[in-house]
C-alpha cells in the first residue's frame, strides 16, 4: 500500500461515510488529516474514535462547504496548524431527496451544484498556491455511476457530480506543469446517504447489493481508502485526469434500479 508519511491533507464531509473512512485510510498510511464536517456532533464523534487509533494526527474542522469564504478558511487553517498542504479531497455532499426531473426545483439544481462543483471549485482554488510552493499536490474529487449512467430520479445530484468530473479533468490538463495530479473516485459503499437508502428501502437495497458483481457494498475504509490514499501519494506522480470506479464491478452493468416514480 502506498504511504502519506509526512503529507497533511484535507476531507471535506470527513466525519461520516465514505468520507470517514478515507480520514482512517489516511491517518493510516501516515498523513495528518484536517477533518472537515458541516456536523459538529459527527465531527467530535469521529475525533474521538480516530484520536485513540492515532492521536493528534486529525483536526476537526467544521465548515459549511457551500460558503466560499468558509472554504478559504478551512484551506487556510489546514496550512496554518500543519505547515503544509498535499492533498485536497472533495468528498461532502448533502442529499435532497429522489424527484422525476420535471419536479425538481431551481432550488434543488442550485443546492447540488453549489455543494459538488462550487465546493470544489473553491477549494481547489485556495489549495493551488500552496500545491505549487510545495512544487507538488494531489486532488480527489469524489463523483458516482448515478451521474455516469444516468440514474433515474436523481438529476440534480448526476448534473452535479458529472460537471465535478469535467472540471477535475480540466484541472488536470491545466495543473499537469505544476505537478498537480487530479483524479476521481466514483465508489460503490456504504455511504450515509447509501445507509438511509437501505433502512427506508431494504428489500431495493439487497437488489442492488445482489446485482454488483461480487455481491455485496463496498467498505469506506477498506475498500474506497486504499484506493483514496494511491491517488494521495508520490505513486500517483503520473496519474491525472482519470476516474477510477471502485465499486465491485457495478459500473460494468449500470445502477440497478426497481421503483418507479409517478409522473
Amino acid at each position: 500500500m502506498s504511504n502519506l508519511h509526512g503529507k497533511v491533507a484535507i476531507v471535506t464531509g470527513g466525519a461520516q461515510g465514505i468520507g470517514r473512512g478515507i480520514v482512517e485510510a489516511y491517518i493510516n498510511a501516515g498523513a495528518c488529516v484536517l477533518l472537515s464536517d458541516i456536523n459538529n456532533d459527527a465531527i467530535e464523534q469521529a475525533m474521538t474514535e480516530l484520536e485513540a487509533l492515532q492521536p493528534g494526527r486529525v483536526l476537526g474542522y467544521q465548515a459549511d462547504v457551500t460558503c466560499k469564504e468558509q472554504v478559504q478558511a478551512m484551506v487556510a487553517a489546514a496550512v496554518e496548524h500543519f505547515g503544509r498542504l498535499d492533498i485536497l479531497v472533495n468528498n461532502a455532499w448533502k442529499g435532497a431527496g429522489l424527484a422525476r426531473l420535471e419536479q425538481q426545483t431551481d432550488e434543488q439544481l442550485r443546492g447540488a451544484f453549489d455543494m459538488a462543483v462550487m465546493a470544489a471549485f473553491w477549494a481547489m482554488q485556495a489549495a493551488l498556491p500552496e500545491f505549487r510552493r510545495l512544487g507538488a499536490g494531489r486532488v480527489v474529487n469524489l463523483c458516482s455511476l448515478n451521474g455516469v449512467n444516468a440514474h433515474m430520479y436523481s438529476a440534480d445530484y448526476n448534473a452535479a457530480k458529472e460537471a465535478l468530473r469535467s472540471l477535475t479533468r480540466t484541472a488536470a490538463r491545466e495543473w499537469a506543469a505544476d505537478q498537480v495530479c487530479c483524479n476521481i473516485i466514483c465508489p460503490g459503499a456504504a455511504s450515509e446517504a447509501y445507509r438511509r437508502f437501505a433502512a427506508a428501502s431494504p428489500e431495493n437495497a439487497r437488489a442492488m447489493e445482489q446485482a454488483n458483481p461480487m455481491g455485496r457494498i463496498g467498505d469506506p475504509l477498506h475498500d474506497i481508502g486504499p484506493v483514496a490514499v494511491f491517488l494521495g501519494s508520490d505513486d500517483c506522480r503520473y496519474v491525472t485526469g482519470n476516474t477510477f470506479f471502485v465499486d465491485g464491478g457495478a459500473h460494468i452493468n449500470g445502477v440497478h434500479w426497481a421503483p418507479q416514480l409517478k409522473s
